[in-house]
């Protein structure tokens, strides 16, 4: 099943998504959609973002990097925050952490960190947005980018605000659901 209709705490994935990107004060709220995108729709509570389908999400996340900074370019934004379904306890503060940073030093991108290691989000300034989205493949997403462009980036560490774990196996979602209990 799609992560996105995940539900963890009453709550499907993809809506939490948006909402702590809402909460954090992102405007618009752009949700890229893939696999099982009609069902998606039809489950989860989209109102109030701009949903985007990536038809070629089999070919890995890059493709939804992409889709939704192409769906951005012609809105007024002048960053993005990449905000990922699976990383549940990433919460409106961490967000919110990465635009100040970005505000006060206009960095090409922020990343956050957790125990000192990048992670997501990312905070990707839309001055490099058509540099990335030409070098990005397959199911890494923007992290080769970043690793080559290191001189540009900030990073910012979110573990006071919250945590990078992820769902990948129903191992993860068992553990994440019996800790909430």
């Amino acid at each position: 099943m799609p992560k996105a209709l995940v539900e963890l705490d009453g709550e499907l994935l993809v809506d939490r998504a948006a909402r702590v990107a809402s909460a954090a004060g992102c405007d618009p709220v752009v949700v890229v959609l893939g696999a099982e995108a009609s069902r998606v729709v039809s489950a989860a509570r989209l109102e109030h973002a701009v949903v985007v389908v990536n038809d070629d999400w089999s070919t890995g996340m890059s493709s939804s990097l992409r889709c939704g900074l192409a769906a951005l370019t012609d809105l007024p934004a002048g960053s993005a925050i990449v905000l990922l379904v699976d990383q549940p306890r990433v919460t409106p503060d961490v967000v919110r952490r990465l635009a100040e940073t970005w505000r006060k030093a206009r960095p090409s991108a922020v990343v956050a960190t957790y125990s000192g290691e990048p992670r997501n989000p990312v905070l990707l300034d839309r001055a490099v947005w058509s540099d990335l989205a030409a070098s990005v493949s397959g199911d890494t997403g923007a992290r080769e980018w970043l690793r080559g462009h290191a001189d540009l980036i900030a990073t910012v560490a979110c573990d006071d605000l919250g945590s990078a774990v992820d769902i990948d196996t129903r191992a993860d979602l068992a553990q994440l659901q019996e800790e909430t209990r």
